[in-house]
């Protein structure tokens, strides 16, 4: 934590700039552009784009904007369509033909999409001041960054204070034949559809793809080692998605892991850790993500970090290291873009703008695009329950959307509030139903810049 004599400096002194930041994810650009607006002189590295992330390739935006919720959630607004087709049928609609489905047209515009926000981010950055240079960023010392350039060349940089904002990656289970198996970067850009699709995880990923492969048409596996799916999220809204994953019929596996991959004539053989064993074009590892921290030079430079390479942060986002910091993905706290755009302000105010601000992790929003979509806010039962000081009393209503009683579709709405019985706080609301995102609201808009 910097004193307060040392809050506001603005310039970078001797050295090139006030504020060096590696990565333009969306905690990278909104801390640049922050900074800028509190006089700081900024400089920010970012990786070539790509829709498909690799030691070498990225792109402004970072994973939210370019192969995570953008593209997934242009991809779930196209799983909508076929439900919607067969419901219009008993609200007078007749559909006469064949619909068809073009796959290829649907990415191509998905990747239109995402250049343009990548072109957007660059032009947010330009608008407020900020130097972009292309290249991977490393750390020298506690002031100098090394760029290394597409062309092969590299260039130091100081500056007198650090952002580091590179995110995560997605991690592969290690298993035989792992190489065979597709992670949720290449999910979003796969050239054909599969038919067969073997989804390995019970987080919110592996569900989100479970419903957009099903809803375009696939045969959808879904193996996870718990009995519910979405670990952490309340227990009645787990079993709640999980019924409507098999009504929509999504083939669960819970309590099962894969054990070996290979290749044959039919396409990818999985065997699972009960013996099973499953023909799939597509196997999905969709079990959690690593922080981006390998290639920094962190350990050289002092700042520590945990045993999955998180970057190890106070309570103002402040590494080991005093004038270098972290916000985001890479630091593990809570994975989620809002957060980061949070963290990245407060780390602005604190350092640039004389206003020491720590990040509220109270009360954080998120949602599951699950068909239908989960959404919650604030504890689940079983928190509240563990860190209530007094009983908690719990509120459920179950009940058929008035467009579920026209089409037929058995799918009930469930919405549920936990609340404190002294105070009549509400301690937690979770919902699962159309629209629940934006009723309960659980995420911000795709633009997070």
């Amino acid at each position: 934590m910097l004193k307060d004599e040392d809050m506001a400096v603005a310039d970078g002194g001797s050295y090139d700039y006030g504020l060096f930041v590696i990565g333009a994810g969306s905690g990278g650009v909104r801390g640049s552009r922050t900074s800028a607006s509190f006089g700081a002189k900024v400089a920010i590295c970012e990786l070539p784009f790509h829709p498909i992330s690799s030691d070498w390739q990225g792109g402004h935006g970072g994973t939210c904007v370019i192969r995570g919720c953008v593209p997934k959630k242009i991809l779930v607004y196209g799983t909508s369509f076929p439900g919607e087709f067969e419901d219009s049928k008993n609200f007078g609609w007749d559909i006469n033909g064949d619909i068809n489905f073009n796959w290829k047209k649907l990415l191509e515009n998905k990747t239109q999409e995402i250049v343009r926000l990548n072109r957007v981010y660059q032009r947010i950055l330009g608008n407020s001041g900020v130097t972009m240079i292309e290249g991977a960023g490393c750390l020298v010392d506690s002031h100098t960054v090394e760029v290394a350039k597409p062309d092969g060349s590299k260039q130091r940089y100081t500056a007198k204070h650090i952002l580091i904002a590179t995110g995560s990656r997605a991690q592969r289970v290690n298993i035989p034949g792992k190489e065979l198996a597709i992670t949720s970067d290449e999910a979003l850009s796969l050239e054909e559809l599969p038919k067969h699709a073997i989804i390995l995880g019970g987080g919110y990923i592996a569900v989100e793809f479970a419903s957009i492969w099903k809803g375009m048409g696939a045969e959808v596996y879904l193996f996870y080692r718990k009995e519910l799916p979405l670990r952490g999220f309340d227990d009645e809204m787990r079993a709640v998605v999980a019924s409507n994953l098999q009504g929509r019929g999504i083939r669960l596996h819970p309590g099962t892991n894969l054990s070996d991959l290979s290749k044959t004539s039919d396409g990818i053989k999985v065997v699972t850790d009960k013996g099973e064993e499953l023909i799939a074009d597509v196997v999905l590892f969709a079990t959690g993500r690593t922080p981006n921290s390998q290639r920094l030079n962190l350990e050289a430079v002092g700042v520590d970090v945990d045993q999955i390479g998180a970057i190890k942060v106070d309570e103002y986002s402040c590494t080991s290291v005093p004038n270098i910091w972290a916000v985001g993905y890479v630091t593990n706290r809570i994975n989620l873009t809002p957060v980061a755009l949070m963290e990245a302000t407060c780390f602005s105010k604190t350092v640039f703008g004389g206003q020491p601000t720590k990040p509220d992790y109270r009360d954080v929003p998120c949602a599951v695009f699950s068909i239908p979509p989960l959404s919650v806010v604030g504890l689940s039962e079983q928190q509240a329950l563990e860190e209530a000081k007094s009983d908690v009393l719990v509120y459920t209503s179950s009940f058929n959307p008035m467009k579920n009683s026209i089409s037929k579709r058995q799918e009930k709405t469930i919405m549920k509030l936990v609340v404190d019985s002294e105070t009549d706080r509400v301690l937690g609301a979770s919902m699962c139903g159309p629209d629940a995102p934006e009723i309960n609201p659980g995420w911000n808009s795709p633009v997070c810049c």
